[in-house]
């Protein structure tokens, strides 16, 4: 490969084959300085002549290298194949290459064929090798279409090129691979490849080749080409009437700047690497150009990679569409049904009867509602996408200036199938982004931490997608309350629409809830929707936040908390709405996240507030009654178990009020049985054998003494479970009643019994101990480090009276909270609530806590406090 006069000298020189004998240090050595000249050069030199460079120097080390094993002397091939055969090469890339032999090896060449192979691991080259005759090369090509892939890019580096010239005629013919089965074992590639990343493209650790739209989409059609056409570059597809010059040059674009961020990534990452993770973003972006502000052009950075594998994965449905009529065209007769004088379907594939006619742009609207109105419809064809993509770049105004479209985009959202297939398209096809233009603001938008798994305008996407699903009945099964409420709502595209402005206002700075409810008020108004229902929409996005927040941040089983969230929402069509669109957003910020814990407690927040409005919020909740049902309802339970009231009685005045309040009558009924015939001289520790709020509750019930709280924590995290939730009660007698609700690694409700009964024990002998276990806190890891979280603590006003609540927001990480009891207990402070919140990297933890003498924090406490924990908690 001719790229030497790009190449300084100084590298190529040593390397020439009648240099002298060049040792694997020397050659490691000049390894580094190239690649350290590659990076020197990066920003200014044109990517193609960087990989090209890349590939000339290991093209130069195994040239020499084979020349000093002697390899020349016999009649063997040495053959670049894959991107290597390509002449591109990134660098850390693997290096693959064939080793093309006569019919038998003789032990002598096979010793000097090892030699030289480990001398190019020694040189620290990645190297993929194969040692084949010609008849194994199509025995195994014709099995497998990788290998079938790799010859066809098959590059003679050096050595006998009589073997090279018989093999390469062999490779196109039809017998070998014909293009038909190539090109569907390479559409079936790509499709099971997609699958793997469940056909996302906007997952915020993406793989550059791997991902949709990435570099592998672009070889793809490289590949079906050379194979169809014998093309030896993607031009001649514009040869060949396949691409226009633009969408070629659009193409190459693309491919560079993925290049360039490849190229990048491996010289952050010190190896061969092509997922673009959290701990390489920053240096990436810095590399490439953006600056070094941290965050910002990370997100800078990552929101023009997202824009530009969508470019990429059109042009590649479009080309493989293309190729798919083309190579498949006898295999069947076409089925064409006319809809109007505009469009017709051919096979499933909506086509236009005039290449002029989405220059009125009310036709692109009118395309979709079709799409929404005909089931038979399956996608867009290839014309279709490309008369789209060309008039979406010549669009003076927006298409939301047009009353027709107005009237018809809403018409699709009413649609029963609007959000299915319609919607999808115009996300995946840029045209909601140009119908709206805030949309257009948010597309690739990312936002930098491990809690949102998406770009902002893919979760929107997921979540609208979300919500469709609640409303067809064959996905009942999934979340049953939530696809009642939305199958009965008369007026599911209000949901629809709050569902589109939620996050549509991120990364303008100020509170995007606040200025989403305006963009939404607005649209509400140019689109003719009355003001009851713009309102609605704009109050859900105004709160769309609030509902989470509560359940996972407030002690729900409290009765005032219930009343304050009813009052924001107001009545039960809002608390509809909002539950539903709750639900959808949790479940579309990232799958992983999501668990029964937090489907549970919306539920129970959903169920105790329409409660509340059916018993009437102008009447308070009169705490005695609730007591008393309480107490009355367990009383039945335990009667029923044949325990009598003259027994419970007497442990039941050891209780405080607050205990009865905070816990259900089940519960009550549970730790009375259990502690009635308990030796109080030891611990008692009771695991539930079915989940509560989707987790497993463990109940401790044990004298006072110190760092029972601190311990607990320890055991539990010890055993790689985590607390979500927890509540501290003491007895008038001095005993502690402590709940925890806790989860295994899985974010799923212990369901091993042996498991239930260690934690049990395990936590019994703990707790007969006063002295503090030993907390190891584990340091951050490189990944959380990478989000560099200062640990915050905030003091807030607290509902219980001798109270203070304190709020600590810092990196998560295993033994988090159990640091953060031993530094309650040093302080002698006691905790009667904890919240355990986690979004991603960020803990988010609520506790309520007194002093020794049970009082509220003084100012001088909170000071102490705050000092320790963002001292310890680093």
């Amino acid at each position: 490969m001719e790229n030497n006069n790009f190449i300084p000298s100084q590298f190529i020189d040593p390397l020439c084959v009648s240099a002298p004998v060049i040792s694997s240090a020397d050659i490691c050595q000049l390894s580094t300085e190239f690649n350290a000249w590659l990076q020197s050069i990066f920003i200014e030199e044109d990517m193609l002549n960087l990989v090209r460079a890349r590939a000339t120097f290991v093209d130069a080390v195994l040239e020499k290298l084979w020349v000093q094993h002697q390899l020349d002397e016999y009649q063997v091939s040495l053959i670049a194949v894959g991107g290597y055969g390509r002449g591109e090469l990134h660098p850390h890339s693997d290096v693959d290459i064939l080793l093309l032999t006569q019919k038998r090896v003789e032990k002598d060449l096979e010793e000097k064929i090892g030699a030289f192979i480990t001398q190019l691991w020694d040189v620290k080259l990645d190297i993929g090798h194969s040692v084949r005759d010609i008849q194994e090369c199509l025995k195994q090509a014709f099995s497998d279409v990788t290998i079938a892939t790799n010859l066809m890019e098959m590059r003679l580096i050096c050595g006998n090129q009589t073997l090279a010239e018989q093999l390469q005629p062999l490779l196109q013919e039809d017998v070998f691979w014909t293009s038909k089965k190539f090109f569907l074992a390479k559409v079936e590639e790509q499709e099971h490849r997609h699958n793997q990343y469940h056909g996302a493209s906007y997952t915020l650790e993406p793989n550059l080749k791997a991902n949709p739209g990435g570099l592998r989409d672009i070889q793809t059609i490289a590949w079906v080409a050379k194979r169809h056409f014998m093309a030896t570059s993607l031009y001649e597809l514009v040869e060949h009437g396949y691409l226009t010059a633009n969408e070629y040059t659009e193409l190459v674009e693309c491919q560079d700047y993925l290049w360039r961020m490849r190229f990048a990534l491996h010289h952050v990452a010190g190896r061969s690497e092509n997922r673009l993770l959290f701990d390489y973003q920053a240096d990436v972006a810095k590399m490439m150009g953006f600056g070094d502000a941290g965050k910002a052009v990370v997100e800078r950075m990552m929101k023009r990679f997202f824009r530009i594998i969508g470019r990429v994965a059109e042009l590649n449905k479009m080309l493989l569409q293309h190729f798919e009529d083309e190579i498949l065209s006898d295999d069947k007769p076409n089925q064409v049904i006319e809809i109007n004088k505009d469009f017709y379907v051919v096979d499933g594939l909506i086509k236009v009867t005039s290449p002029r006619l989405f220059m009125r742009p009310v036709k692109i609207m009118e395309l979709f509602l079709i799409i929404a109105q005909h089931s038979e419809i399956k996608g867009l064809h290839s014309e279709t996408l490309r008369l789209l993509r060309n008039i979406r770049r010549r669009l003076v105004g927006r298409l939301n200036d047009y009353a027709e479209n107005r009237r018809t985009f809403i018409e699709i959202i009413k649609h029963p199938r609007g959000l299915g297939l319609a919607f999808s398209l115009m996300h995946r096809h840029s045209i909601l982004a140009s119908y709206l233009p805030e949309w257009r603001s948010i597309v690739g938008q990312m936002q930098f931490d491990l809690f949102h798994a998406y770009s902002v305008d893919e979760h929107s996407y997921r979540l609208i997608k979300n919500l469709y699903r609640f409303s067809q009945p064959e996905h009942d099964h999934e979340f049953p309350l939530c696809s009642k409420i939305v199958q009965r709502i008369r007026k599911p595209e209000v949901l629809y629409l709050a569902g589109i402005f939620h996050d549509i206002a991120k990364g303008r700075g100020g509170d995007h809830a606040e200025l989403g409810a305006v963009d939404a008020l607005n649209f509400a108004k140019a689109h003719n929707i009355n003001d009851h229902d713009g309102r609605m929409i704009s109050w859900l996005v105004k709160e769309h936040l609030t509902m989470s927040v509560t359940a996972q941040r407030k002690d729900i089983s409290d009765e005032q908390v219930i009343k304050d969230f009813a009052e924001v929402v107001r009545d039960e069509a809002h608390l509809d709405y909002l539950y539903c669109l709750t639900v959808a957003d949790m479940r579309a910020t990232n799958e992983s996240l999501w668990n029964s814990w937090k489907a549970n407690l919306l539920q129970e927040l959903y169920t105790a507030t329409k409660r509340a409005f059916r018993h009437g919020l102008e009447k308070p909740v009169d705490l005695r009654a609730k007591i008393r049902e309480n107490q009355d309802e367990a009383l039945q339970m335990l009667s029923e178990l044949g325990i009598s009231e003259e027994v419970i009685e007497p442990l039941w005045q050891e209780f405080k009020a607050d205990y009865f309040l905070r816990y259900s009558p089940a519960q009550i009924t549970w730790h009375t049985k259990h502690i009635l015939n308990h030796d109080r001289d030891n611990p008692l520790v009771l695991v539930s054998p079915k989940p509560y709020r989707g987790g497993t509750e463990v109940f401790v019930f044990t004298a006072e003494r110190n760092n029972i709280f601190a311990n607990t924590v320890s055991i539990l995290g010890n055993r790689k479970l985590s607390i979500h939730d927890a509540k501290i009660i003491t007895s008038k007698t001095g005993f502690t009643l402590n709940t925890f609700v806790v989860l295994d690694h899985h974010s799923k409700p212990i369901s091993d019994e042996f498991r239930m009964q260690e934690i049990a024990t395990s936590l019994t002998s703990r707790l007969n101990q006063e002295t503090l276990a030993t907390i190891e806190v584990q340091p951050v890891s490189k990944r959380l480090k990478t989000f560099n979280l200062k640990t915050q603590v905030s003091f807030i006003q607290s509902d219980i009276k001798n109270t203070t609540m304190l709020e600590i927001i810092t990196t998560d990480r295993p033994g988090l909270l159990a640091s953060f009891a031993q530094v309650f207990s040093d302080l002698k402070l006691r905790i009667h609530t904890a919240k355990i919140t986690t979004f991603g990297e960020r803990a988010e933890d609520i506790f309520t806590i007194s002093n020794a003498e049970n009082k509220a924090l003084t100012d001088t406490e909170k000071e102490i406090l705050n000092e320790r924990l963002c001292g310890d908690i680093v």
